[in-house]
């Protein structure tokens, strides 16, 4: 492949060089192994005859360079080789920093990851002032961390605070934030971009480097302590053991050698060490899963301009406010205006809290327009039910939006329980009811469950499908069922710990049990914030056609108004500000391995029946569905692969001793009998 069909370049008239990424067969730029080798021998000319500047841009629409290219990592079958593919691309970064001109990276749309790396390297960095630029190192997210010269590069341009910060988090900023935090030199709009480019060659400003409190905290008798602060804040984010690479990046910079280039050795093989850990694989597994879930919005050329969504509750408002934080015009609908400015208010708590500049914070606020007489479902693309969950009032409702619905609008719903087919029975087109599961917080959720029945027409999930990635979400097709996929599973789970709860286990003890094992948040402080009413509410439309049974502390909860966090009590009680109240509670039980075991193969169970009844076509979709809809365990991989992982025989074998010492809630599925 010649290098013209990578990187295209140009010499203005004022000797500067413009070199464009633009990688053949892709909508993104990524770092592949012919990219990198392309740019090689690019440096080659540039260092042999210098120009007066060289400027590095991408010929994509949607962004700079995303970063590394994850399938490499799938070649390299040991550490050393590891180690060999990231000091090569170190030593490019290097050239590229070393090259006797000034340069500068010309930054749109995302610039992550390697892509920042790269950029690093350059002398400045200039970025297109838009909502759509996002700049960030988020390896963590992968199970490693910075490994092409980036952590060495940003401590010493920002400090190691703030650095720490960056990396640690692997979260991405806008151009405005990088600029604030000095990681971008300049920003501009688009039109602006080229003219302030060439002036930074022509000028070469002094170089940014960190200030001097920033180097101060790097002096080597120092770092023991800054170390030990930093670790002790990441801990409470990240547990070492499940995922050790945020702590490597600490370690890495803690005892990095005095000499740079060790340095830069150092944190290859730390990263190339990382690679290999079963944290890793399993995160760069989601990775691929994640983008096997974006292909699903991609079947349609379905775009919706106008959404109507019927319904002002949290949920309702909070998918309102979504859609419009996206771009798109919505309608809220419900019976008074009272109902829907609580949804306005907090819609524009998120919108200052995402948009932070005033006049886009404002043009989202006028995308959002209360509608209690329901006229925006005659003009909406997309029109979304998200009223209570109850059969009878959902049937009323689409009998008055039918009739109103646009040829090729999108009917949607978004119960959490209620099967299709009974919801469709009211409609004069059956076939054309989709349902479109979001999660609670909307805001924060990544998963959509795309629904469908057997008689629903692929062209509706399609554009359900095509309207989740529109709006920047996971779509996951599910068949119909009771409770679809992630609530169908989550059940059964929360019900066992309230059972354990009712057997006198320690409430403490049993969310601990949960998070040890690497859930973000225990079973009862879930059921809390859900809501126990909510909780029974599904748990007794779930039960007949699951065969569960719920426990009788549920409804005394309920009974007494403890309905979990928005009351300030429930399980646990809470403060004014909806913190936990734990410090009366008992923490004393002797067989929390029991515990652990009642919860998670309660959970895995569930999941094996939901494989076994196609509720999804395989189990790594299910696995998507279970990390991205409810936070499963990601550095596990997800239930179906954590259960391959440790043997279908051996947790079914734990199943059944569960079955004769507890109860027959734990009686395998007979899905077991086709994974053995």
């Amino acid at each position: 492949m010649s290098n013209t069909t990578i990187w295209h370049k140009t010499i203005d008239s004022d000797g500067i060089v413009w070199l464009a990424l633009d990688v053949r067969g892709s909508k993104t730029n990524t770092l592949t192994s012919d990219v990198l080798l392309a740019f090689s021998k690019e440096l080659d000319v540039l260092a042999e005859t210098p120009p007066t500047g060289l400027v590095i841009r991408s010929a994509k629409k949607n962004g700079f360079i995303a970063g590394a290219d994850i399938n490499t990592f799938a070649d390299q079958h040991s550490v050393d080789d590891t180690f060999y593919a990231i000091t090569q691309v170190q030593n490019l970064f290097t050239r590229l920093e070393n090259l006797a001109c000034p340069t500068v990276a010309l930054i749109h749309g995302f610039c992550l990851g390697g892509g920042l790396e790269l950029s690093l390297a350059c002398d400045y960095r200039l970025a297109e002032d838009d909502p759509k630029t996002r700049i960030g190192l988020p390896e963590v997210k992968l199970g490693i961390h910075p490994g092409y010269g980036g952590s060495v590069r940003l401590i010493e341009l920002i400090g190691v605070i703030p650095a720490m910060n960056t990396m640690l988090t692997g979260r991405t900023l806008s151009a405005r934030a990088a600029q604030k935090m000095a990681i971008i030199d300049r920003i501009a709009p688009a039109r602006q971009l080229e003219i302030i480019a060439r002036d930074l060659i022509i000028t070469s400003p002094a170089t940014k480097q960190a200030p001097t409190l920033q180097q101060v905290l790097s002096f080597k008798p120092l770092r023991p302590l800054i170390a030990a602060l930093i670790r002790k804040q990441t801990r409470k984010q990240a547990n070492p053991t499940y995922y050790p690479a945020p702590f490597a990046l600490i370690e890495c910079w803690q005892h990095q050698p005095s000499n740079r280039q060790d340095y830069f050795t150092s944190e290859a093989l730390s990263v190339a060490n990382l690679i290999h850990t079963d944290t890793a694989q399993n995160l760069i597994r989601l990775f691929f899963l994640q983008d096997r879930l974006k292909t699903f919005g991609k079947q349609s050329d379905f775009k919706a301009q106008h959404v109507h969504v019927v319904g002002a509750g949290v949920m309702g408002g909070d998918i309102a406010t979504w859609c419009a934080l996206r771009g798109l015009n919505v309608t809220l609908q419900d019976y008074s205006y009272d109902r829907i400015a609580p949804a306005i208010k907090r819609a524009h708590v998120l919108f200052k809290q995402r948009l932070k500049i005033p006049h886009l914070i404002q043009a989202a606020m006028d995308r959002l327009v209360p509608d209690i007489t329901g006229s925006g479902v005659a003009k909406a693309d997309v029109v979304i039910e998200a009223i209570f969950e109850n059969l009878d009032a959902k049937h009323d409702l689409f009998k008055i939006i039918e009739p109103q619905l646009q040829e090729n609008a999108l009917l949607a719903t978004n119960t959490s329980s209620i099967p299709l087919e009974q919801l469709a029975a009211c409609l004069t087109q059956p076939k054309r009811l989709v349902g479109l599961h979001f999660f609670n917080p909307v805001a924060k959720m990544q998963l959509v469950e795309i629904v469908s029945s057997k008689t629903t027409l692929k062209k509706w999930q399609k554009q359900a499908a095509a309207f989740a990635h529109q709006i920047g979400r996971l779509p996951l097709p599910v068949k119909s069922s009771p409770g679809f996929l992630v609530n169908r599973i989550l059940m059964p789970y929360l019900l066992e710990a309230v059972q354990m709860e009712s057997e006198g286990i320690p409430i403490l003890v049993i969310d601990k049990a949960a998070t040890d094992f690497g859930m973000p948040m225990g079973p009862i402080e879930l059921a809390d914030t859900v809501g126990l009413d909510i909780c029974h509410s599904v748990a007794t439309m779930l039960a007949p056609s699951l065969g569960i049974d719920i426990p009788e502390s549920l409804a005394r909860y309920i009974s007494q108004n403890h309905l979990g966090r928005k009351t300030g009590q429930g399980f646990y009680r809470y403060d004014s500000d909806n913190k936990r109240i734990t410090t009366s509670l008992l923490t004393d039980y002797a067989d929390t391995e029991t515990v652990r075991q009642r919860l998670i193969l309660r959970l895995i169970n569930e999941c094996v029946a939901c494989l076994d009844e196609g509720i999804v076509e395989d189990s790594d979709l299910l696995d998507a569905g279970m990390v991205f809809g409810t936070g499963f365990a990601p550095f596990r991989g997800g239930p179906m692969h954590y259960l391959h992982q440790h043997g279908s025989d051996v947790l079914q074998k734990q199943l059944e001793q569960l079955t004769t010492t507890i109860g027959t809630q734990f009686k395998p599925h007979r899905g077991w009998e086709r994974l053995s």
